[in-house]
């Protein structure tokens, strides 16, 4: 079986390493172009293009494949070179491109995409990081046959991860990245047998991931320490949770919410610990909750635990990190 790949960043490297070492043939690679990166912004590959390239197989990486979009001549020049690889699938990870119906109708099997949530919960562009960030208790890979709406698809296959109350986007990243890749080989593999069963999603519990912002990143300590712990570890590692001490920007990395038997006096934001034994403390929505800060980062430093922060800072009691960005 000859399979066509879509896909840009490490989630997608995964799943196209692993189809390749299953022993289907790649008939090509399409991934986005290389994007400016680093601090000198020199012109990166994508995950997906450092392996295509590393294992010899063929690449292509059109800006759109939108017919009818800002680069029409583009688009049809993709088109034609997809008309003219033979294969009978296209697998896509994390593309970032939409495919028309024009692209999805080529390949005899169609599209199979891999998505990192339980459909219909979380269709869009971040799964896992709304998923952290509402609380949920599980999440998991969806195959899905890919349709014209967005990540509207049939499913074909449907597996769960519990989300634990330490992960992070990173960690459940490459949880589900890991799972996506064995979901899709075994997909592939029934399909080389016959055409594969699916179910159309319902419309019950549909609900969006809209992409993260870097403008989301200001904490707001009005809110309760579970919503902000939650935030935190979605936003971890990108863009990374940020309050303000002093003027100066602090990326929080990692922290774990506490409710006192009674409300404590203190306004949100007021720093209420701040010592090696009982480590950096803040409190939340009017001293109803706390978060207890376990590591940190300021502009231009390392990131740091909290008994090391304190160090550099010995005299935090009493002062308030501050929600919104200077």
């Amino acid at each position: 079986m000859k399979v066509i790949f879509a896909g840009t960043p490490e989630f997608a490297a995964l799943a196209l390493q692993a189809i390749h070492e299953a022993g289907f043939e790649i008939a090509l690679v399409l991934t986005q172009p290389d994007r400016p990166a680093g601090r000198g912004m020199h012109l990166q590959a994508s995950a997906v293009k450092e392996y295509a390239l590393q294992h010899h197989l063929p690449v292509a990486q059109p800006i759109s494949l939108k017919l009818n979009g800002k680069y029409p001549d583009i688009a049809q020049e993709a088109h034609q070179l997809l008309h003219d690889t033979p294969h009978d699938v296209m697998v896509v990870a994390a593309y970032g491109l939409i495919l028309p119906t024009t692209v999805l109708s080529i390949p005899k099997h169609g599209c199979l995409n891999i998505h990192g949530s339980l459909l219909p919960r979380w269709r869009g562009a971040a799964p896992i990081h709304r998923a952290i960030e509402a609380g949920d208790s599980e999440t998991g890979i969806t195959i899905m046959q890919m349709d014209e709406g967005l990540d509207t698809g049939a499913m074909i296959s449907m597996e769960k991860v519990a989300i634990s109350d330490q992960a992070t986007t990173a960690s459940l990243h490459d949880e589900l990245a890991h799972l996506g890749a064995k979901m899709i080989v075994e997909a592939l593999e029934k399909l080389k047998l016959a055409p594969l069963p699916s179910t159309p999603q319902g419309e019950e519990g549909v609900c969006y991931a809209e992409k993260i912002s870097k403008q989301e990143a200001a904490l707001d300590f009005e809110q309760s320490a579970t919503v902000l712990s939650r935030k935190i570890r979605a936003l971890n590692p990108f863009p990374g949770a940020v309050a303000t001490l002093n003027d100066s920007a602090i990326k929080i990395w990692s922290a774990q919410a506490h409710t006192p038997t009674q409300a404590i006096n203190a306004k949100s934001g007021q720093i209420i610990q701040a010592n090696a034994e009982q480590g950096l403390q803040i409190a939340c929505d009017e001293g109803r909750s706390i978060l207890h800060v376990t590591e940190l980062q300021k502009a231009g430093g390392k990131r740091l635990n909290a008994q090391q922060f304190l160090q550099g800072h010995p005299n935090l009691l009493g002062q308030h990190f501050q929600g919104h960005l200077k």
